[in-house]
């Protein structure tokens, strides 16, 4: 299986390392360097469906880059669009739910495919409209977060509450539901008001048994700045 390492302290790269015959795929733009023994291709993972339904799910690009090691070993770089850290994730024992624009790279047994969420969910937890990218297959799956990345665990009885903007994947296990407010209940009006004055918006409150993987940044949220700054 090709050996994914994360290499640098500041927006790293990701290091693959392929024997020959082994084949990754990663987000369209990713590749950074590669080795003569690889080969760089553009195709649709899992056919049309499949790459329209990610595209509308999560944001990603309806060609994925595919690198093959046909010639013998070799290794490549990639590093994802926004700035930030990577973390390598084992699936196929668990699965995982990406938000908007977190994948990077898998190994090829690794499959993403689209589930459907809840229309609580679709609506306010901001993490792909009615349709959300879910790992199958076994290997590894790389994703990241804008800025810094923590590992978090869920325990049974410990939900977790999370602003819905720095949520980056998590085990699709858990179950998970938004609320606009991240204290006790005050009803609609009430807990309206509390989001506003409190700063935060859309939070996800997390239960069950699993990890959750949260980037320190807010995308939306930097982004308005810049456009403010840009004025």
């Amino acid at each position: 299986m090709p050996v994914f390492t994360i290499t640098g302290d500041i927006d790293p790269f990701l290091h693959v390392s392929m024997t020959r015959g082994e084949t990754i795929y990663c987000e369209s733009g990713a590749m950074v360097m590669m080795e003569s023994a690889l080969d760089l291709k553009g195709k649709m993972q899992g056919g049309i469906g499949s790459a329209l339904m990610r595209r509308f799910a999560n944001g990603e690009s309806f060609f994925q880059q595919h690198i093959e090691a046909l010639r013998g070993d070799g290794d490549c770089l990639l590093s994802p669009t926004l700035p930030g850290a990577m973390q390598i994730i084992d699936v196929g024992q668990r699965h995982y739910l990406l938000s908007d624009g977190a994948f990077v790279a898998a190994s090829a047994r690794v499959e993403l495919k689209v589930r459907t969420q809840s229309l609580g969910n679709a609506l306010f937890a901001d993490s792909g409209g009615f349709f959300v990218t879910e790992t199958s297959g076994t290997g590894q799956v790389v994703v990241s977060g804008f800025g810094s990345m923590h590992e978090l665990v869920v325990e049974k009885g410990k939900d977790v509450t999370i602003d819905n903007s720095h949520v980056v994947a998590w085990d699709s296990s858990l179950q998970y539901t938004p609320s606009i407010t991240t204290g006790a209940s005050a009803g609609f009006l009430g807990n309206l008001i509390n989001s506003q004055t409190s700063g935060e918006g859309i939070v996800l409150r997390f239960s069950g048994n699993g990890k959750v993987y949260i980037c320190s940044r807010n995308r939306a949220s930097f982004q308005a700045w810049a456009a403010g700054r840009a004025r």
